[in-house]
């Protein structure tokens, strides 16, 4: 059995959108996935399943809408590509990458050619944009995110798929949930 984790887009922002973490787990539970859990409320689940990435994604995407009353875009990882993410951070040691303006951008989709080039062109001052290991590490410096002139649907158009993003603390955070059983 593989363990996953399954990233829900654009939960829990502002007041809309609402996922209550334990409806989650119970969402997961119902489907069939075993041993579910959650890292704090930006909808991360992690489980085992026997099922593929694709047959997850899917599986919750149908079953959101009838639970929390919206659509919802799931991006699904296994345990051993999660860690390969993080072990690719390109900028790993790097003093002015602060954890939590340091985000992990992970594509639905494989990344369409020049992704990070293309976002790279849009950056201010202080952003930083690295492809590494199929995804984007996006380091969007002391300004923040709620500063930055990359919005999500940029990064999608640029990626070619929808794109969640989770700050380097939750990543590691998400990383040790996975492998500690």
């Amino acid at each position: 059995m593989t363990r996953w984790v399954a990233l829900l887009r654009g939960i829990n922002v502002g007041g809309h959108r609402q996922v209550p973490m334990a409806a989650l787990r119970a969402l997961c539970g119902e489907l069939g996935f075993e041993d579910p859990r959650t890292y704090i409320a930006s909808g991360n689940a992690m489980f085992g399943s026997t099922e593929d990435a694709e047959t997850i994604a899917i599986a919750l995407e149908a079953a959101l809408p009838g639970r929390f009353g919206f659509a919802c875009d799931v991006i699904v990882r296994s345990a051993a590509q999660w860690r390969a993410c993080l072990q690719a951070n390109p900028f790993e040691g790097d003093a002015d990458a602060l954890p939590k303006m340091l985000h992990l951008a992970l594509p639905r989709r494989i990344l369409k050619p020049g992704a990070g080039k293309a976002i790279a062109e849009r950056a201010q001052a202080g952003e930083r944009i690295s492809e590494a290991g199929g995804a984007l590490w996006i380091d969007y410096g002391s300004g923040g995110v709620a500063n930055t002139k990359l919005s999500p649907a940029f990064i999608d158009t640029c990626a070619g798929s929808t794109v969640t993003a989770r700050n380097l603390k939750s990543v590691e955070a998400i990383d040790a949930l996975l492998h500690d059983r």
